[in-house]
């Protein structure tokens, strides 16, 4: 099996900065959540008071004015799956699977659309923003991994586009950073 993460990976950017975008061009009014999302981006990387995930459960607060989230996901990706990366279209298996940071919420249709049956990602309500668990990223996707029931000697090749996935990376026989359309073999850019 080959385990990818999503963001700057299979998809070129990053797909929860998109859809928010996406949607703030829709609904402009989504703009009145911004105090609060600005306040725990300060919180998180301006003095270092709260983590990643409660960081996202700032961001996130916009979801509960969006009327019919799961039709949005899907008009979405109607417009924005032509962003997949060509050389995972080339490289696609049967038994991916993906593994982010991201909103199972949203990367889940993205995958369905690409064959991809097998989705870790972070839990996020679509109708409330209220991130439920850890936020799937570094550290905790080998974790998640696990705990879905797989294991660490199945993994192929894993591709990720940041070295925050190294603990990851190091599970896999073989590890590939993402750089747009180019693969470099893990670490070798950092010699």
């Amino acid at each position: 099996m080959n385990v990818y993460d999503f963001d700057k990976t299979i998809y070129r950017n990053d797909s929860t900065v998109d859809f928010y975008l996406w949607q703030l061009a829709r609904h402009p009014l989504l703009i009145r959540f911004r105090p609060k999302q600005l306040l725990g981006f300060f919180l998180y990387y301006g003095i270092h008071v709260i983590n990643k995930t409660e960081m996202k459960n700032y961001f996130y607060c916009y979801l509960k004015a969006i009327k019919d989230i799961d039709s949005d996901v899907v008009t979405f990706w109607d417009s924005h799956i032509d962003g997949v990366n060509k050389w995972y279209l080339e490289k696609h298996r049967d038994d991916d699977v993906v593994i982010s940071a991201s909103a199972t919420f949203l990367v889940k249709e993205a995958c369905h659309r690409l064959g991809i049956k097998t989705v870790i990602c972070s839990e996020v309500d679509p109708y409330t923003g209220e991130v439920m668990g850890e936020n799937c990223n570094g550290a905790q996707k080998p974790i998640r991994f696990r705990e879905e029931g797989f294991k660490a000697e199945d993994i192929e090749e894993f591709y990720s586009d940041s070295y925050g996935d190294t603990p990851m990376a190091l599970l896999a026989k073989k590890s590939y950073l993402v750089k747009g359309e180019k693969l470099i073999d893990w670490g070798s850019d950092r010699k």
